[in-house]
């Protein structure tokens, strides 16, 4: 049985209200540290001025607080129920026969908005403003643009046999690896040659490797200034297997999945992260049972203190959860859409069974 409508617009905008404020509180503190850290990093940079510094932590808070979005909802979801009831208001709608069940649908009709606003909208401006971010940050600290942080694997198959390219790092703009170790393999799969090289750049059917030294079991080390090797990959292929996941916009991810299994190139962060966002309105919802399941007791009763400390308890829980899923899933150890879908679903399962066993029990 729905609730009526002036009831459940109120309870509506009560959820709505409480939500964004915990949100916008998270974004205003962690769009003051990332001010702050920047402008310790820019020290004497030049042209790194604090307006510029001001625009980058712009450009670099909102995906960095999409990642704290269900918890927003969590504690906006806690504050909502604990001021309806504070005010006597949930104790005037049970006494006028409206169960929990009931005067929860206005939250989980706005959970389920915002999961999908933010999967549909949200995450499409922050990955944009992201990616912004990346290019502005490199322009301004390090001049050249080489971005370096994490070895990057790829590999390609082409009319000479497959190969394997280990690099240090690539360069922003371009289809290039710096810092290069290539593993070279005939059509049979045996080994014949390794290549080391300080920069390799991809070209449209081949590989344009500087400063190379190439190794072989049955030659001597010979060294290159130039040496080529045959690819069937495209620049604009390479040029976006180097981008995070979370740096793709969600009307993106799709497309992106495709030509990078086209390319041989490993999909799974992709995946994981397209499966991550699906599941992101169920999750937002479990959320809203886990507030309800440690929220409904009347203030009369005492124990709230306790009641909040544990919310805070479930939703650390459900974080350990939802982060050790997504390593197991990008490890390959499970699939992505277990790897996705698993915290949602146990979490509202969990929650709603708490609150059957409260209300029902």
């Amino acid at each position: 049985m729905l609730i009526g409508p002036t009831l459940g617009f109120y309870f509506s905008r009560q959820f709505l209200k409480t939500i964004f404020m915990v949100f916008a509180t998270v974004f205003a503190l962690v769009y003051t540290l990332d001010f702050v850290e920047l402008m310790r990093r820019a020290g004497d940079t030049e042209g790194a001025t604090a307006g510029l510094m001001a625009q980058l932590a712009l450009f670099r808070t909102p995906a960095i607080a999409e990642q704290v979005m269900p918890f927003a909802v969590l504690f906006g979801s806690m504050a909502a129920l604990l001021q309806l009831s504070r005010k006597l208001e949930l104790v005037v709608a049970r006494a006028a026969g409206v169960s929990a069940w009931q005067f929860l649908q206005p939250g989980l009709f706005v959970a389920l908005a915002i999961g999908i606003g933010s999967v549909t909208v949200y995450n499409p401006l922050s990955a944009i403003l992201k990616q912004r971010a990346s290019d502005l940050e490199t322009k301004v600290f390090s001049g050249a643009s080489q971005s370096r942080g994490k070895v990057i694997w790829l590999r390609q198959k082409s009319q000479d046999g497959q190969a394997v390219f280990r690099a240090a790092g690539s360069v922003s703009g371009a289809a290039a690896l710096s810092g290069v170790t290539v593993y070279a393999f005939d059509h049979s799969g045996a080994f014949t040659q390794r290549i080391e090289a300080k920069e390799a750049t991809l070209h449209e059917g081949f590989w344009e490797l500087k400063e190379a030294r190439v190794l072989s079991a049955t030659e001597e080390p010979r060294s290159h200034d130039r040496y080529l090797i045959a690819s069937s990959l495209e620049p604009s292929q390479v040029r976006q297997s180097f981008i995070d996941p979370d740096s793709v916009p969600f009307w993106s991810l799709k497309d992106t999945i495709q030509r990078m299994e086209q390319a041989d190139i490993n999909t799974t962060a992709y995946r994981l992260h397209y499966d991550i966002l699906l599941a992101r309105p169920l999750l937002f919802i479990a959320m809203v049972f886990v507030a309800a399941s440690v929220s409904l007791r009347f203030f009369r009763f005492g124990g709230v203190a306790m009641m909040v400390l544990g919310g805070v308890a479930a939703g650390f829980v459900l974080y350990v959860a939802t982060e050790l899923m997504a390593e197991l899933g990008a490890s390959g150890i499970i699939s992505s859409v277990i790897a996705a879908w698993f915290p949602a679903v146990v979490g509202s399962l969990l929650g709603t069974l708490a609150l059957l066993y409260q209300e029902d029990g």
